[in-house]
């Protein structure tokens, strides 16, 4: 197979098939399958093989490594939006006894526990689950911790096996049982599973020095599965691609999912390059802000990015234990079909009503001597910006009780409040103790501090 669907013009289908077989050829990986996602939908899906025409297609199984760690976050989720857990709970309220007491929910999804990086020797990618038998072995007991909770990002697979080990806890039956029931039977996953299923590829590593290989061993690894042992196919992995991108009401709200792509732990200021949310990785590329999460197991590699702003998503898997740079031709594959067919923006429509109360509001605010515009968006939404931009642009949602919540950036979760005089005119605007309104500084009752009573003056 070289590629399929028509959805995307045959130039762009090009420059992504000519994108992995590159990686292909020049990763010396035995095989490479691909996929794009436009809208939610699998728009184009590409393979290359060390073998002639036994290229492998959407539907053949690889390893995908850490990629799990996505599926095990939005389980955690889920149990959070039904108010079974809180992320602010520590770990031994609901799974006492284990080396990690005293970390959070939020820094075992987000890497922020301080806890090791692997499980005592042997490796645990290599060697079977039964070497772990319980929740003690998967962390050293005299030196879990390599850093104070909380204060940094370290990424810890041992991290991970404890979250598997609270969703089944917490639910009562094996965690990819409730994988199963609770994800993959919903998003229509069926070639999603712990153990591999035909027909899929088998792993290899690649000698470094000579073109000859050695089969990796396939490996059941226990309660360390949840770190990174699921097998899916491009076709599977793309409606999870979807899901991330939108969210779906059957598994996790967008609102929950949105949480989980906020980082928690770096980057920070304006020249990050890479950081960690709540079970997803954030990746600058390319100018691109992606989310996702990457893969690599003992014979597989494995890479899924999601651009929200390009409505794309690309998938790439490889079964060799290194080369090709599989996650970084995901993020490529988005670059070129962004670059070859770049998103249209949706039609402008007006309103289908209007408030004439919110009408009345939209226009120039101040912030002290700082104009901002507030504008009216559909459903009651505001949008309120700096008229000469800044960091400080967000959107509002309203709520029922008449007030509206920031979504992003400096006023994310605040609330915007609309207070009125005595006389039910509107007074100003209140975000947070922050007072806006329609004049700079004033009226000077509104405004925290006052205002000299000579007002605006000439020196």
């Amino acid at each position: 197979m070289t590629d399929q669907y028509d959805e995307l013009l045959p130039t762009t289908r090009r420059a992504l098939l000519h994108r992995i077989a590159v990686a292909q050829a020049e990763g010396r990986t035995p095989s490479l399958i691909a996929a794009v996602v436009r809208d939610g939908r699998l728009v184009w899906s590409g393979a290359r093989s060390m073998i002639d025409g036994h290229a492998p297609d959407s539907d053949v199984q690889y390893r995908i490594g850490s990629l799990t760690k996505t599926f095990v976050a939005v389980l955690v989720l889920r149990l959070r939006d039904e108010g079974l857990l809180d992320l602010a709970d520590p770990l031994e309220r609901h799974l006492p006894g284990t080396p990690a007491d005293g970390a959070t929910v939020a820094q075992l999804l987000a890497h922020s526990a301080g806890l090791a990086a692997e499980t005592p020797a042997p490796w645990w990618e290599r060697t079977d689950g039964s070497l772990r038998p319980d929740l003690a072995d998967v962390l050293e007991r005299e030196r879990p911790r390599k850093h104070p909770a909380g204060q940094l990002h370290h990424y810890s697979n041992p991290g991970y096996a404890l979250l598997g080990a609270l969703v089944e806890r917490l639910r009562g039956e094996p965690w990819d049982e409730v994988l199963r029931r609770e994800i993959l039977e919903p998003l229509g996953m069926d070639r999603t599973t712990l153990l591999p299923r035909n027909p899929h590829a088998g792993g290899f590593a690649v000698h470094p020095w000579a073109d000859v290989m050695l089969p990796e061993p396939l490996t059941d690894t226990g309660l360390m599965a949840p770190a990174g042992q699921l097998w899916s196919t491009a076709a599977d992995l793309a409606r999870w691609a979807a899901f991330l991108a939108g969210g779906d009401p059957k598994v996790l709200a967008a609102e929950s999912l949105a949480e989980m792509r906020r980082p928690a732990t770096g980057p920070g200021g304006d020249d990050w390059s890479s950081g960690y949310g709540l079970g997803l990785q954030l990746l600058r590329h390319g100018g691109r802000v992606l989310y996702g999460h990457t893969g690599s197991v003992p014979g597989f590699t494995a890479g899924l990015w999601v651009s929200e702003a390009d409505g794309l998503a690309a998938i790439a898997l490889a079964n060799a234990t290194t080369g090709g740079n599989t996650p970084r031709v995901a993020a490529e594959l988005i670059a070129l079909t962004a670059e070859h067919e770049p998103r249209l923006p949706e039609p402008w429509r007006p309103l289908s009503s209007v408030d004439e109360e919110l009408l009345a509001l939209t226009g120039p605010w101040y912030w002290g001597a700082t104009a901002h515009t507030l504008r009216l968006k559909a459903d009651r939404a505001l949008e309120l910006a700096p008229l000469t931009g800044g960091t400080r642009s967000s959107r509002f949602r309203a709520e029922p009780d008449g007030t509206w919540t920031g979504l992003d950036n400096y006023y994310a979760g605040e609330t915007l409040r609309v207070v009125r005089s005595t006389d039910g005119s509107v007074s100003h605007l209140d975000i947070g103790s922050f007072v806006l309104t329609r004049e700079p500084y004033g009226p000077a009752a509104a405004v925290p501090g006052g205002v000299d009573p000579a007002g605006w003056q000439a020196f």
